[in-house]
């Protein structure tokens, strides 16, 4: 994609088969190689799939049984990694991400190759209230865990990752592997000295979009993940207090 990035799009589908083609497409037609992790999919998404990868070129690996989008993704970074990719753009497969920011990400990316970029969602009325609302308990959450306001929205799934810091975490920490996974990753990335730059971006809930979000569920397991990662800051506290305090490098 540029001299120094090998990019590729990773991209986790689970209820969303009839949607990503139009978000391959418009990725394909920016020049990214594109990854579709399918997450656990029926047999009609995955007949939609393997059409996909067939006539677009794109590659297509298989995560059975379903194991959240947390794991579908590591999955695909860890097969681009292994392909010479120096890093990948996670988006969403059923369009809600505005892929005409994809250059702009990039371009960050390319300024700062170990930092991770991350979009900062400008929601449309689309957007589901009690989703809007709850997501600021999540980032109240992220400011303590990190003693930081760098990562400003931590719930967006739309990034790109310097792999080798990915793959090097999700050998040493078991990540979450579903709706905890976003937050999750960039706040133990920031624990290591990984910079998190922002870059707001529309973000819509597409008309016919399925959503993956299992309300009692997933709320359970975020509760779970920010109980660890509380324990986790304490553990780390004298290291972030003194980045509050005289600031940060990276490293």
């Amino acid at each position: 994609m540029t001299e120094s990035l090998r990019v590729c799009a990773v991209i986790p589908v689970y209820n969303h088969a009839h949607l990503v083609g139009d978000t391959l497409a418009r990725l394909q037609s920016q020049g990214l190689d594109c990854l579709l992790v399918n997450d656990g999919g029926d047999a009609q998404a995955t007949a939609i799939l393997t059409e996909l990868s067939r006539t677009t070129g794109c590659e297509l690996i298989e995560q059975r049984p379903n194991g959240g989008k947390g794991r579908a993704v590591v999955l695909g970074m860890h097969h681009a990694a292994n392909r010479g990719y120096t890093h990948a753009l996670q988006i969403d497969a059923d369009g809600q991400h505005d892929t005409d920011d994809v250059p702009h990400l990039l371009a960050l990316a390319q300024a700062n190759p170990d930092a991770v970029i991350t979009g900062i969602p400008n929601y449309d009325d689309s957007v589901p209230k009690h989703r809007l609302y709850s997501r600021y308990i999540t980032h109240v959450w992220v400011w303590i865990e990190t003693l930081s306001f760098e990562i400003k929205d931590s719930m967006c799934g739309y990034r790109v990752y310097p792999l080798a810091s990915v793959v090097d975490l999700s050998r040493q920490v078991t990540l979450g592997g579903r709706m905890d996974f976003d937050t999750e990753v960039l706040v133990r990335l920031y624990w290591r000295g990984v910079r998190v730059i922002s870059l707001p971006t529309r973000v819509v809930y597409p008309e016919h979009g399925v959503s993956n979000f299992r309300l009692w569920r997933d709320n359970v397991v975020i509760s779970w993940m920010h109980t660890r990662l509380v324990c986790g800051m304490l553990l780390r506290l004298p290291k972030l207090l003194y980045w509050a305090l005289r600031g940060r490098g990276n490293g």
